[in-house]
Protein backbone atom coordinates (compact mmCIF):
# COMPACT_ATOMS: atom_id res chain seq x y z
CA UNK A 1 0.00 0.00 0.00
CA UNK A 2 1.29 3.15 -0.89
CA UNK A 3 2.03 6.06 1.08
CA UNK A 4 -0.71 7.98 -0.55
CA UNK A 5 -3.70 5.58 0.80
CA UNK A 6 -2.55 5.56 4.42
CA UNK A 7 -5.62 7.48 6.04
CA UNK A 8 -5.02 10.84 8.25
CA UNK A 9 -6.32 10.02 11.37
CA UNK A 10 -4.87 12.57 13.09
CA UNK A 11 -6.11 15.46 10.97
CA UNK A 12 -9.64 13.62 11.74
CA UNK A 13 -9.10 14.09 15.06
CA UNK A 14 -7.71 17.54 15.44
CA UNK A 15 -10.26 19.98 16.69
CA UNK A 16 -12.31 22.70 14.65
CA UNK A 17 -10.82 26.15 15.17
CA UNK A 18 -14.66 26.99 14.69
CA UNK A 19 -16.00 24.74 17.28
CA UNK A 20 -13.27 26.23 19.67
CA UNK A 21 -14.39 30.06 18.70
CA UNK A 22 -18.04 29.20 19.16
CA UNK A 23 -17.49 27.95 23.02
CA UNK A 24 -15.20 31.13 23.53
CA UNK A 25 -18.13 33.03 22.10
CA UNK A 26 -20.94 30.96 23.99
CA UNK A 27 -18.65 31.58 27.49
CA UNK A 28 -18.33 35.67 26.64
CA UNK A 29 -21.84 36.01 26.65
CA UNK A 30 -22.60 33.56 29.57
CA UNK A 31 -20.48 36.17 31.04
CA UNK A 32 -21.92 39.82 29.85
CA UNK A 33 -24.91 37.79 30.82
CA UNK A 34 -24.18 37.53 34.24
CA UNK A 35 -22.92 41.13 34.78
CA UNK A 36 -26.01 42.62 33.55
CA UNK A 37 -28.46 42.27 37.07
CA UNK A 38 -25.31 43.18 39.05
CA UNK A 39 -24.56 46.63 36.78
CA UNK A 40 -27.85 47.74 37.03
CA UNK A 41 -28.12 47.50 40.74
CA UNK A 42 -24.98 49.06 41.13
CA UNK A 43 -26.53 51.88 38.73
CA UNK A 44 -29.79 51.85 40.82
CA UNK A 45 -27.65 52.26 43.71
CA UNK A 46 -25.68 55.27 42.64
CA UNK A 47 -28.62 57.28 40.91
CA UNK A 48 -30.63 57.02 44.44
CA UNK A 49 -27.84 58.14 46.52
CA UNK A 50 -27.08 61.20 44.09
CA UNK A 51 -30.69 62.02 44.44
CA UNK A 52 -30.57 62.04 47.64
CA UNK A 53 -33.41 59.42 48.70
CA UNK A 54 -30.89 57.97 51.46
CA UNK A 55 -28.50 59.81 53.08
CA UNK A 56 -27.43 56.69 55.44
CA UNK A 57 -26.04 54.83 52.58
CA UNK A 58 -22.69 55.67 51.06
CA UNK A 59 -22.27 55.80 47.49
CA UNK A 60 -20.50 52.83 45.22
CA UNK A 61 -17.60 54.85 44.64
CA UNK A 62 -17.36 55.53 48.73
CA UNK A 63 -17.39 52.05 49.18
CA UNK A 64 -15.03 51.41 46.39
CA UNK A 65 -12.42 53.26 48.04
CA UNK A 66 -13.07 51.97 51.37
CA UNK A 67 -12.82 48.63 50.28
CA UNK A 68 -9.25 49.24 48.36
CA UNK A 69 -8.19 51.09 52.59
CA UNK A 70 -9.66 47.76 53.84
CA UNK A 71 -7.77 45.40 51.75
CA UNK A 72 -4.47 47.24 51.41
CA UNK A 73 -4.35 50.57 53.85
CA UNK A 74 -3.07 54.09 52.72
CA UNK A 75 -6.25 55.85 52.44
CA UNK A 76 -8.05 56.07 55.51
CA UNK A 77 -5.17 54.48 58.22
CA UNK A 78 -7.77 53.68 60.32
CA UNK A 79 -7.94 50.19 62.79
CA UNK A 80 -9.46 48.41 59.95
CA UNK A 81 -7.54 49.35 57.30
CA UNK A 82 -5.14 46.78 55.42
CA UNK A 83 -6.82 44.38 57.73
CA UNK A 84 -8.82 42.36 55.22
CA UNK A 85 -6.50 39.18 54.98
CA UNK A 86 -6.62 38.08 58.50
CA UNK A 87 -10.36 38.91 58.68
CA UNK A 88 -10.97 36.46 55.77
CA UNK A 89 -8.92 34.20 56.66
CA UNK A 90 -10.63 33.78 60.07
CA UNK A 91 -13.86 33.44 58.85
CA UNK A 92 -12.72 30.79 56.41
CA UNK A 93 -10.72 28.46 59.26
CA UNK A 94 -14.07 28.60 60.62
CA UNK A 95 -16.45 28.32 57.79
CA UNK A 96 -14.40 25.19 56.37
CA UNK A 97 -13.90 23.77 59.30
CA UNK A 98 -17.60 23.82 60.59
CA UNK A 99 -18.43 22.45 57.02
CA UNK A 100 -15.72 19.97 56.97
CA UNK A 101 -16.83 18.51 60.19
CA UNK A 102 -20.97 18.90 59.49
CA UNK A 103 -20.12 16.88 55.69
CA UNK A 104 -18.05 14.12 57.86
CA UNK A 105 -20.93 13.68 59.96
CA UNK A 106 -24.12 14.31 57.77
CA UNK A 107 -22.84 12.33 54.59
CA UNK A 108 -22.28 8.69 56.34
CA UNK A 109 -25.35 9.53 59.05
CA UNK A 110 -27.48 10.75 55.72
CA UNK A 111 -26.59 7.21 53.62
CA UNK A 112 -27.35 4.76 57.18
CA UNK A 113 -30.90 6.62 57.29
CA UNK A 114 -31.80 6.31 53.77
CA UNK A 115 -30.46 2.81 53.34
CA UNK A 116 -31.51 1.37 56.85
CA UNK A 117 -34.73 0.89 57.83
CA UNK A 118 -34.30 0.57 61.96
CA UNK A 119 -31.81 3.69 61.66
CA UNK A 120 -34.63 6.21 59.85
CA UNK A 121 -37.19 4.81 62.54
CA UNK A 122 -34.67 5.43 65.18
CA UNK A 123 -33.23 9.02 64.25
CA UNK A 124 -35.44 10.88 61.21
CA UNK A 125 -38.28 11.78 64.24
CA UNK A 126 -35.52 13.17 66.71
CA UNK A 127 -33.37 14.91 63.33
CA UNK A 128 -37.74 16.42 61.96
CA UNK A 129 -37.95 17.54 65.53
CA UNK A 130 -34.66 19.50 65.87
CA UNK A 131 -34.60 20.86 62.12
CA UNK A 132 -37.00 23.75 62.11
CA UNK A 133 -35.19 25.01 65.08
CA UNK A 134 -33.39 28.29 63.71
CA UNK A 135 -29.68 28.36 64.48
CA UNK A 136 -29.76 31.61 65.90
CA UNK A 137 -31.50 30.41 68.43
CA UNK A 138 -28.45 28.04 69.58
CA UNK A 139 -26.77 31.13 70.08
CA UNK A 140 -27.19 31.74 73.70
CA UNK A 141 -27.15 28.01 74.37
CA UNK A 142 -23.88 27.97 72.14
CA UNK A 143 -21.97 30.43 74.13
CA UNK A 144 -23.20 29.29 77.42
CA UNK A 145 -21.75 25.08 76.32
CA UNK A 146 -18.59 26.77 74.21
CA UNK A 147 -17.98 30.29 75.93
CA UNK A 148 -17.72 33.70 74.21
CA UNK A 149 -14.99 32.85 70.90
CA UNK A 150 -14.66 30.90 67.80
CA UNK A 151 -15.93 27.52 69.15
CA UNK A 152 -19.28 29.14 69.34
CA UNK A 153 -19.01 30.38 65.71
CA UNK A 154 -17.43 26.89 64.73
CA UNK A 155 -19.97 24.85 66.28
CA UNK A 156 -23.13 27.72 64.62
CA UNK A 157 -21.45 27.06 61.74
CA UNK A 158 -21.44 23.46 61.94
CA UNK A 159 -25.17 23.72 62.87
CA UNK A 160 -26.04 25.51 59.91
CA UNK A 161 -24.05 23.24 57.24
CA UNK A 162 -25.29 20.04 58.70
CA UNK A 163 -29.52 20.05 57.57
CA UNK A 164 -29.03 20.77 54.27
CA UNK A 165 -26.45 17.87 53.61
CA UNK A 166 -28.12 15.39 55.52
CA UNK A 167 -31.23 15.84 54.09
CA UNK A 168 -30.14 16.20 50.82
CA UNK A 169 -28.32 12.64 51.28
CA UNK A 170 -31.40 10.75 52.68
CA UNK A 171 -33.09 12.31 49.51
CA UNK A 172 -30.81 10.71 47.25
CA UNK A 173 -30.64 7.24 48.44
CA UNK A 174 -34.10 7.39 48.80
CA UNK A 175 -34.18 8.42 44.97
CA UNK A 176 -32.32 5.70 43.80
CA UNK A 177 -34.56 3.32 41.04
CA UNK A 178 -35.35 0.49 41.92
CA UNK A 179 -34.58 -0.99 38.23
CA UNK A 180 -30.86 -0.12 38.94
CA UNK A 181 -30.94 -2.63 41.96
CA UNK A 182 -32.48 -5.75 39.75
CA UNK A 183 -29.89 -5.04 36.87
CA UNK A 184 -26.92 -4.81 39.29
CA UNK A 185 -28.30 -8.35 40.61
CA UNK A 186 -28.32 -9.80 37.23
CA UNK A 187 -25.02 -8.44 36.68
CA UNK A 188 -23.80 -10.86 39.66
CA UNK A 189 -23.93 -7.60 42.21
CA UNK A 190 -25.71 -8.22 45.23
CA UNK A 191 -25.36 -7.35 49.00
CA UNK A 192 -23.37 -5.07 49.97
CA UNK A 193 -21.71 -4.60 46.98
CA UNK A 194 -25.03 -2.55 45.68
CA UNK A 195 -24.43 -0.25 48.42
CA UNK A 196 -20.95 0.88 46.72
CA UNK A 197 -21.91 -0.07 43.06
CA UNK A 198 -25.28 1.12 43.05
CA UNK A 199 -26.38 3.40 45.99
CA UNK A 200 -23.75 5.73 46.38
CA UNK A 201 -22.88 6.87 42.95
CA UNK A 202 -26.74 7.40 42.18
CA UNK A 203 -26.97 9.22 45.05
CA UNK A 204 -23.73 11.04 44.42
CA UNK A 205 -26.12 14.64 42.52
CA UNK A 206 -28.11 14.89 45.46
CA UNK A 207 -25.29 14.67 48.36
CA UNK A 208 -23.62 17.57 46.29
CA UNK A 209 -26.76 19.54 46.22
CA UNK A 210 -26.83 19.17 49.95
CA UNK A 211 -23.20 20.27 49.80
CA UNK A 212 -23.74 23.17 48.26
CA UNK A 213 -26.75 24.31 50.44
CA UNK A 214 -24.27 23.83 53.11
CA UNK A 215 -21.29 25.69 52.25
CA UNK A 216 -23.93 28.80 51.24
CA UNK A 217 -25.45 28.27 54.36
CA UNK A 218 -22.45 28.03 56.39
CA UNK A 219 -20.94 31.50 54.86
CA UNK A 220 -24.26 33.08 56.12
CA UNK A 221 -24.67 31.37 59.78
CA UNK A 222 -20.71 32.82 59.98
CA UNK A 223 -22.02 36.78 60.94
CA UNK A 224 -24.00 34.78 63.37
CA UNK A 225 -21.61 32.70 64.87
CA UNK A 226 -19.02 35.55 64.81
CA UNK A 227 -21.52 37.73 67.12
CA UNK A 228 -20.00 35.05 69.98
CA UNK A 229 -17.29 37.78 71.13
CA UNK A 230 -14.36 36.58 68.35
CA UNK A 231 -11.62 39.61 67.59
CA UNK A 232 -11.19 38.73 63.68
CA UNK A 233 -13.39 37.16 61.13
CA UNK A 234 -15.71 39.40 58.52
CA UNK A 235 -18.90 39.09 61.23
CA UNK A 236 -16.78 40.80 63.56
CA UNK A 237 -16.23 43.69 61.22
CA UNK A 238 -19.79 43.61 60.13
CA UNK A 239 -20.84 44.15 64.07
CA UNK A 240 -18.52 46.68 64.54
CA UNK A 241 -19.39 48.29 61.65
CA UNK A 242 -23.39 48.28 63.00
CA UNK A 243 -21.97 49.48 66.23
CA UNK A 244 -19.69 52.39 65.18
CA UNK A 245 -22.51 53.41 62.47
CA UNK A 246 -19.89 52.73 59.60
CA UNK A 247 -22.39 51.84 57.10
CA UNK A 248 -19.37 51.38 54.26
CA UNK A 249 -18.03 49.34 56.38
CA UNK A 250 -20.71 46.93 56.79
CA UNK A 251 -21.00 47.13 53.22
CA UNK A 252 -17.59 45.95 52.72
CA UNK A 253 -18.25 42.91 54.77
CA UNK A 254 -21.36 41.64 53.00
CA UNK A 255 -19.42 42.04 49.67
CA UNK A 256 -16.46 39.61 50.55
CA UNK A 257 -18.82 37.24 52.24
CA UNK A 258 -20.92 37.61 49.06
CA UNK A 259 -17.19 37.27 47.15
CA UNK A 260 -15.95 34.40 49.23
CA UNK A 261 -19.44 32.09 48.97
CA UNK A 262 -19.62 32.37 45.22
CA UNK A 263 -16.12 31.14 44.94
CA UNK A 264 -16.68 28.58 47.28
CA UNK A 265 -19.84 27.69 45.53
CA UNK A 266 -17.60 27.66 42.06
CA UNK A 267 -14.98 24.61 43.86
CA UNK A 268 -17.54 22.47 44.73
CA UNK A 269 -19.16 22.73 41.05
CA UNK A 270 -15.70 21.85 39.61
CA UNK A 271 -15.66 18.66 41.80
CA UNK A 272 -19.15 17.80 40.99
CA UNK A 273 -18.52 18.40 37.09
CA UNK A 274 -15.11 15.98 37.52
CA UNK A 275 -17.02 13.21 39.56
CA UNK A 276 -19.97 13.27 37.89
CA UNK A 277 -18.83 13.37 34.26
CA UNK A 278 -20.11 9.72 33.56
CA UNK A 279 -23.76 10.54 34.81
CA UNK A 280 -26.20 11.03 31.89
CA UNK A 281 -28.15 13.28 33.97
CA UNK A 282 -25.37 15.55 34.61
CA UNK A 283 -24.79 18.50 32.20
CA UNK A 284 -22.06 20.11 34.51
Amino acid sequence: MSDATVPNTGALAAPSPRLGGFRLLARLKSFGLALIVPLLLLLGWHLAVKAGMTRLIPSPGEVAEYMVDFAVGGIWDDAFSATLLQHLVASASRVYGGFALAALVAVPLGLLIGRVKLVSQLLDPFIQLMRPIPVTAWLPLSMILFGLGPKSAFFLVFLGAFYPILLNTVFGVKSVEPRLFEAASMLGCRGNAQFFKVVLPASLPSIFTGLRLGLGLAWFVIVVGEMTGVPQGLGAVIMDGRTLSRTELVICGMIVIGIAGFLSDRLVVLLMNRLLRWSPLHHG
